[in-house]
């Protein structure tokens, strides 16, 4: 992490897993009934909660939608300011490393800002997001093709696409070089 921020590189484990387990026990849920429910380990989630995990983007989703929380909340610190530099944030991988996003600012509100990296000559199918969030990407530099219910929609430098998160999305990089996308999301509609 940069020195604008809150966190440094080894306290953004710990956040994430502080936060979980105060949203879990909030909510009255088991880390038993939470891993049943979003379909991740037990010891995964100890781990998480240990701050000894190194989540990545896909479980990191799985426990904001299980929790019904928007993302932010899992990572967040309270600071008046905050400057997100490019690459120097905290990063959330998905599996496959294919798709790299970098949270910009990291609250409890109910909109999430993205710095987004997906690698060339690939693809990150992104699972349905709960009913009502609302999804907007703005393509930085690159390409990026958006498939959702069999519709490809083909952006280039500055497009933006707004679309219901609730169905399953697909991230498409057709192009050779990396693609840097900016992504909104929205839990308003909530």
């Amino acid at each position: 992490m940069n020195s604008n921020s809150s966190w440094d590189d080894g306290d953004a484990g710990k956040q994430i897993g502080t936060n979980l387990r105060q949203f879990r026990k909030n909510k009255g849920i088991s880390i038993e009934g939470l891993a049943k429910q979003i379909g991740v380990s037990k010891l995964t989630l100890i781990k998480i909660e240990n701050g000894e995990g190194n989540p990545t983007l896909s479980v990191i989703w799985k426990i904001a939608n299980g929790l019904n929380v928007p993302v932010s909340t899992l990572l967040s610190v309270d600071s008046d300011v905050s400057v997100a530099r490019k690459e120097k944030g905290l990063q959330l991988a998905s599996s496959d490393e294919v798709l790299v996003a970098e949270p910009l600012f990291q609250s409890r509100s109910s909109m999430e800002l993205y710095r987004g990296y997906l690698k060339p000559d690939s693809a990150y199918l992104s699972e349905a997001h709960p009913s009502g969030v609302m999804e907007y990407v703005t393509v930085m530099t690159g390409e990026l093709i958006m498939e959702m219910d069999g519709e490809a929609y083909h952006l280039r430098e500055h497009d933006s696409i707004r679309f219901a998160g609730n169905r399953t999305h697909k991230y498409i990089n057709p192009t050779d070089s990396l693609t840097t996308l900016h992504f909104v999301i929205s839990y308003n509609h909530l």
